[in-house]
């Protein structure tokens, strides 16, 4: 009977991850297909609009960064839970609001949770999952890699179903409120993080090489997925494309990674050293440049299936998270570490990129910043790809 509540626990939390992963992404990109829609209802303002593009970064770093410390309080589930109810309550919120303010607000709380809750996934792997770290990582970046591409996909199509962009952003809160059902009773044999003699903290996670090597390596990759998934829709408009091709090609990209996804962790995680993986993926980001340099209309199918196996380089990261720590603790606090600080570094890639297709009115000077930007991330990747342990580089106390 023991085995059978195991198993039947197992699975509830399995679902509960898998419902969560789906929600991790539409509070952040759902409103871009309807932005000019957005825009015009609630009279926002070019501030307010480059604001809101902003929050997903700014809540990464802000909120992933208390996620520990809050688990280690309150109880990681618990956390879980209340970070999925902000996520459901800022999304509905903000599809009925009539105030660019409060949408604003309502858009950093849904933010906010999705944050606190994509820093503590994989100290939950870590926890429940100690000798499957691989799989199920890969599961649940496979479900993330699914709510990414379907709010990119479905938001307009619900919207015009619905007659207002408002059905096209609420839907995703019932999809959020979907995924808080499993957690509910989870809640109810909650354990805490703190399961070591002593507190793994922040900051001494910033204390080590390690710490520092992987905010930087995911830094780096997230400068270059939030550069694509910004930008390459309007290049590729200006290469010819009319707006809805042009947004079928950014989702064909981000669907590229929904079977990677499945298969990338779960390979690196069968590897003592998972450089030779990491390295064969970040390479198809610089093919895909300097194919866009070169034919950026008549190829761009290609291309964009190239940058998109590139872009798997996200959940290599998320798996490495796992694999550099030993205790759940540990998880937790790289996990923070890591997303935080790299999260304010990926702000520049975005903004890198727009500034200088602002002031050159061309591609080739923001496709030349990506492929330079690749040197140090395939350095960096190299490094963090080499077994290791943060709990082995910790201050002694």
């Amino acid at each position: 009977m023991g085995k059978v509540t195991a198993r039947r626990t197992s699975l509830v939390i399995l679902t509960g991850l898998v419902l969560l992963s789906l929600n991790l992404r539409p509070a952040a990109v759902s409103v871009g297909p309807v932005l000019a829609e957005v825009r015009a209802a609630l009279g926002m303002s070019p501030v307010a609009a480059g604001l809101l593009t902003s929050l997903p970064v700014l809540a990464f770093a802000v909120f992933g960064a208390l996620a520990p410390a809050a688990a280690q309080r309150l109880g990681v589930h618990r956390v879980t839970l209340l970070a999925l109810i902000a996520v459901v309550l800022g999304l509905a919120g903000r599809a009925v609001t009539g105030s660019e303010t409060l949408f604003l607000v309502l858009s950093m709380l849904a933010l906010g949770g999705m944050a606190m809750a994509n820093v503590l996934l994989p100290s939950l792997v870590k926890l429940h999952f100690p000798d499957a770290v691989g799989r199920v990582t890969s599961i649940y970046t496979t479900a993330l890699s699914v709510g990414l591409t379907s709010s990119l996909l479905l938001t307009v199509p619900v919207a015009h179903l619905g007659g207002s962009w408002r059905w096209g952003l609420g839907i995703w809160a019932v999809l959020a409120l979907l995924a808080a059902l499993p957690w509910i009773g989870l809640v109810a044999h909650d354990r805490n993080l703190d399961q070591g003699p002593r507190t793994i903290r922040f900051i001494d996670v910033a204390r080590t090489r390690l710490g520092w090597a992987m905010a930087l390596f995911f830094g780096l990759q997230s400068m270059q997925a939030y550069a694509v998934f910004g930008w390459f829709a309007q290049l590729w408009r200006d290469n010819g494309y009319s707006a809805g091709q042009a947004g079928a090609l950014v989702a064909l990209l981000a669907g590229v990674s929904i079977p990677l996804s499945l298969w990338a962790p779960s390979a690196v995680a069968r590897r003592t050293d998972q450089a030779r993986i990491l390295l064969a993926v970040m390479l198809c980001y610089p093919i895909g440049y300097v194919g866009l340099l070169i034919a950026p209309h008549d190829l761009a199918i290609v291309w964009a299936l190239f940058v998109g196996v590139g872009a798997v380089t996200f959940p290599i990261v998320l798996v490495l998270i796992g694999l550099r720590t030993r205790t759940p603790q540990g998880t937790a606090a790289l996990s923070s570490f890591t997303q935080s600080a790299g999260y304010l570094l990926a702000v520049l890639g975005p903004f890198g990129v727009g500034t200088l297709y602002d002031a050159t009115g061309g591609w080739t000077a923001p496709l030349v910043l990506l492929l330079v930007l690749m040197v140090p991330q395939v350095a960096v990747g190299m490094y963090v790809a080499r077994p290791a342990a943060i709990e082995d580089q910790l201050p002694h106390p």
